[in-house]
């Protein structure tokens, strides 16, 4: 069964054919490209139709020989409507009928998910839970944004609208970094941009006080700040940068007590940044979780990183059905 998958992101876009023959998936070809920050999506739609058809030709394929497209793409969305609704990470994307678009261009059944969902799927079927006969898993993105992929009960649970397990929109400060358009919320703190902003802030502190920074040359240099400037600072034993990343694992952490405590799940997985960086987050985010989670819930819960790596959002792509 060959599919196509797209994966929708604020930084990057990815397209991919594979064959999916049951929790066994093979790719064959894969290409990649910066997302088109031009506020439309229609150059970036037009730039994946592209790649789809340079990739069914270099496989000696025909567009009938397509079972379907899956899409994932960061939320808010309604998967069941096949509309992306003005994500935060891709301006311009308003009341985008995506699925409509693809199945009228190609006449294939197009699946759209939630990226949190999606990779859900793939990190349940093929990832960290394989084979571990779990029903109630969540998986964490922790990058470009912050949010939760629900599998409960042995099922996807995407809520009414496609809306369930946005944890990053909820608030966890009155004031703080800036996350899903909310100042202080859970994806401020828990994800690359929010990391950032915590350096920025804490950065401008050091300078303003006549100090220096070991990752920061001087005080023009914040704003080019990234969160993976932060962690190899960290990972030299910066003391600045691994403060921040402390204050990330913390909150990290209190996010995590909250899904246990109303979740009760199996095993939580956490991608991205938290993959790369789990030496600089677990012991904060521990700490909280024994203090502020429920004890009986905590027990049965195992908490993982990720195992698809870079290539989770092909995965998750192609797990859609």
């Amino acid at each position: 069964m060959y599919k196509i998958g797209l994966d929708i992101g604020g930084t990057k876009c990815a397209v991919i054919l594979g064959e999916v023959n049951g929790s066994d998936i093979k790719f064959i070809g894969k290409s990649f490209f910066t997302t088109i920050k031009d506020n439309s999506y229609k150059t970036t739609l037009s730039k994946t139709e592209d790649e789809i058809n340079e990739l069914i030709s270099d496989a000696k394929l025909k567009i009938s020989d397509i079972s379907s497209i899956g899409i994932s793409c960061g939320g808010p969305l309604d998967s069941k409507k096949g509309v992306i609704m003005s994500p935060p990470n891709l301006i311009g994307w308003d009341d985008v009928h995506i699925v409509e678009h693809f199945e009228n261009k190609y006449k294939i059944r197009t699946i759209l998910e939630n990226d949190a969902n999606a990779c859900a799927l793939a990190e349940w079927k093929f990832g960290a839970a394989k084979d571990k006969n779990l029903k109630n898993v969540i998986f964490l993105t922790f990058g470009t944004g912050f949010g939760a992929g629900l599998i409960l009960d042995g099922k996807l649970y995407s809520g009414t609208n496609g809306m369930a397990g946005e944890i990053g929109h909820i608030r966890a400060e009155r004031f703080g970094p800036v996350g899903y358009g909310k100042a202080g919320s859970f994806e401020g703190f828990c994800s690359g941009g929010g990391i950032a902003q915590i350096a920025r802030t804490k950065l401008l502190e050091l300078f303003q006080t006549g100090q220096k920074a070991s990752f920061c040359g001087s005080i023009g240099d914040i704003d080019k700040i990234t969160a993976k400037d932060v962690a190899d600072a960290a990972k030299n034993g910066d003391e600045l940068a691994l403060e921040i990343y402390n204050t990330a694992g913390e909150y990290l952490g209190y996010s995590l007590s909250l899904l246990i405590d109303l979740l009760n799940p199996e095993m939580i997985i956490i991608g991205s940044i938290y993959k790369r960086c789990e030496d600089l987050l677990k012991t904060c985010c521990e700490k909280i979780i024994k203090k502020e989670a429920l004890a009986y819930s905590l027990s049965v819960c195992k908490i993982a990183p990720a195992v698809l790596g870079d290539d989770i959002g092909l995965y998750a792509a192609l797990a859609l059905e």
